[in-house]
């Protein structure tokens, strides 16, 4: 009887260590799954930051050459709109003479197509 009680003593300690390995690889799996989404969370965060920066990059470049581009197209219309003011004011007077001339001075004629009827 005390062998099979030192058997069965032997079984059961046996089983304790078993389960207790099955734990500790649970718990270093467990540790090793974590570990390894931080390390993932890590490498996304960074690559998010990476791209990110390119993306501020490139939209300062093309945000700036708009900016200039606007800026181009307002000194072209300011200049426009000086050149056409000089052109009215240059042009105002004689245009307004021309008016006054064809509408002052009337010459009576008689239509070409009139007839005196007798």
């Amino acid at each position: 009887m005390t062998s099979q009680s030192q058997g069965i003593h032997q079984l059961l300690q046996a089983e304790k260590r078993a389960k207790d390995k099955l734990e500790e690889a649970k718990k270093r799996k467990a540790k090793r799954l974590r570990q390894a989404t931080e390390e993932a969370m890590a490498e996304t965060d960074q690559y998010r930051r990476q791209r990110d920066q390119e993306f501020r990059q490139k939209h300062a470049k093309i945000m700036g050459s708009q900016s200039n581009i606007s800026e181009e197209i307002e000194v072209q219309t300011l200049e426009k709109i000086k050149e056409l003011n000089g052109s009215y004011n240059k042009s105002m007077e004689s245009v307004i003479n021309q008016l006054l001339s064809i509408i002052c001075d009337v010459k009576p004629e008689i239509h070409a197509n009139y007839r005196i009827a007798n």
